[in-house]
């Protein structure tokens, strides 16, 4: 059974955490997956494993959304080229504190065996730092 390519699983990944279907864009990560968030804030470091990942740095990028204000994310691009994939989306929402968050995000994922196997993000740490952790 041929694997789906790199293009195909981030386009779903992205498309399904955009969806609010967590527990399937988490099924396309490999349990040891690793995810690098750039910048020296809080939350800037390499996330390793799907526990890491999922329940601990998205789990907690979370929280620094309002309620009402959770962000919707939109999948603008994705080249693709072998087992990398580079996929940017925007995330809007209102952060915990009432600011507006805009951010233009890009990825840089490898995909192995059907599974995203690493992410290296890359956005204006600086807006994150004076929207959802002022």
């Amino acid at each position: 059974m041929q694997q789906p390519d790199a293009r195909t699983v981030v386009t779903d990944y992205v498309t399904l955490l955009a969806a609010g279907e967590l527990d399937a864009a988490i099924a396309l990560f490999a349990e040891d997956a690793t995810w690098t968030y750039p910048g020296g804030l809080a939350l800037s470091r390499t996330w390793r494993g799907k526990q890491e990942i999922f329940g601990e740095f998205l789990g907690q990028v979370g929280t620094l959304f309002a309620a009402d204000g959770l962000p919707t994310i939109t999948l603008t691009h994705v080249l693709a080229d072998g087992p990398r994939a580079v996929a940017e989306w925007t995330t809007v929402g209102t952060a915990a504190n009432g600011a507006a968050y805009e951010n233009r995000c890009l990825g840089v994922f490898t995909v192995e065996n059907g599974r995203i196997t690493a992410v290296r993000e890359y956005l204006d740490t600086h807006h994150v730092a004076q929207t959802l952790l002022a």
